[in-house]
């Protein structure tokens, strides 16, 4: 079910251009438009779900789908030997800024620590 306020709904229904690097029936994969490392695609599901809880508890073969994807875009992307981070942010201490459950695929540098002190 589509949410028409949430802007990855409104990518999946073509209404906002992203630059699609990967794409199944049921997830899509595009570029961040702010990324923060060489590669920075966010994997998604075309079916809204708020977070990764809410995805996982609603549909496991679509939570594991996108991090199959995740896999699949970071080999796409020259990562996967090298080395590539798989992130999803849950609510507002997370910083998620997008109330639409999505992975983020970044490498292509050494990334550091995963939490600042």
């Amino acid at each position: 079910m589509a949410d028409a306020a949430c802007l990855f709904c409104r990518i999946v229904a073509g209404e906002i251009s992203a630059t699609v690097v990967h794409e199944t029936e049921r997830t899509l994969a595009f570029r961040d438009i702010g990324p923060k490392a060489p590669v920075h695609v966010l994997v998604i599901p075309k079916e809204h779900h708020e977070n990764v809880g809410a995805l996982a508890a609603g549909d496991p073969g679509l939570a594991a789908e996108v991090l199959r994807v995740a896999a699949e875009v970071a080999v796409a992307e020259g990562v996967d030997k090298s080395g590539y981070r798989v992130l999803f942010n849950t609510g507002p201490d997370s910083g998620q800024e997008v109330l639409h459950v999505h992975a983020h695929v970044l490498g292509g540098r050494p990334l550091g620590a995963l939490v600042g002190g």
